[in-house]
């Protein structure tokens, strides 16, 4: 387990500590620049993280842009002045931004008027300042359709990717992706079917400074290799700790 913890750690600081470069949200170069500019559009991100559920990320992301498309700005005074039906519609599409439009476009509505009466119009104030990790997560909870999962994943990627600055990263965990899931049970670190919370607490008693540390390289993994099914365990750097890879090398040398 040292080996494994050591490996995924040594990965994540080489993330964390890797220079700004512009967050591929999308592969879009018009939304992706949308979604990145914290000065300008900030509320941009804001948004596309509470779009972020239910449906495949990159679509989900994609959302603030298309706005952008049907209303011809995605500045903060113009999403201020639409009412829930102007919203709604421009969900509905056709064609329909979200999986489920009528709900997230509720999200969406509720997400402009939280940011226009509590951070005036600014959604650059729920990070600025240095704040504590724990502030800045809480600040995104506080979001109607924010829940733990979203809010350290926000905080997550303003840290990690975007380098903005906290005054600590304790309250950053995990995010119980699907493929962190899975590569966490493969190599050993909980059981099978395990709940999001032994996750959650098995990555802070790993590193109790900065949990969510593990979220991109276990990410990584099980995209690139640890499948769900035919996993390349001869491609992952784990495969000489990892209690799977084992398991399959020994099935194949006896068959």
């Amino acid at each position: 387990m040292d080996e494994i913890r050591t490996a995924l750690l040594t990965r994540g600081e080489e993330l964390f500590e890797k220079p700004f470069e512009p967050v591929q949200f999308t592969g879009d170069e018009a939304a992706d620049q949308l979604l990145n500019d914290l000065t300008g559009t900030p509320h941009a991100f804001v948004l596309a993280c509470i779009m972020d559920r239910q449906m495949k990320a990159e679509r989900a992301w994609m959302v603030p842009c298309e706005y952008q498309k049907r209303l011809g700005s995605f500045g903060f005074e113009t999403l201020a002045t639409l009412s829930p039906e102007d919203i709604k519609g421009i969900m509905a599409g056709p064609p329909s931004l979200h999986r489920y439009p009528d709900r997230m476009a509720e999200f969406f509505y509720l997400g402009v008027r939280r940011i226009a009466d509590s951070y005036d119009g600014d959604a650059s104030r729920i990070w600025s300042g240095s704040p504590s990790s724990a502030a800045v997560v809480r600040r995104f909870l506080e979001f109607d359709g924010v829940g733990p999962k979203i809010g350290t994943m926000a905080a997550n990627i303003l840290a990690r990717e975007m380098k903005i600055p906290m005054s600590d990263l304790y309250s950053i965990d995990i995010s119980p992706d699907v493929h962190v899931r899975r590569v966490f049970t493969r190599l050993g670190l909980m059981p099978r079917r395990s709940d999001t919370e032994l996750l959650i607490f098995r990555a802070r008693e790993m590193n109790p400074d900065y949990p969510g540390i593990f979220d991109l390289p276990a990410f990584e993994i099980g995209r690139n290799w640890c499948r769900p099914k035919n996993p390349l365990c001869s491609e992952c750097y784990l495969s000489d700790s990892c209690p799977t890879a084992k398991a399959q090398e020994g099935d194949s040398s006896a068959s």
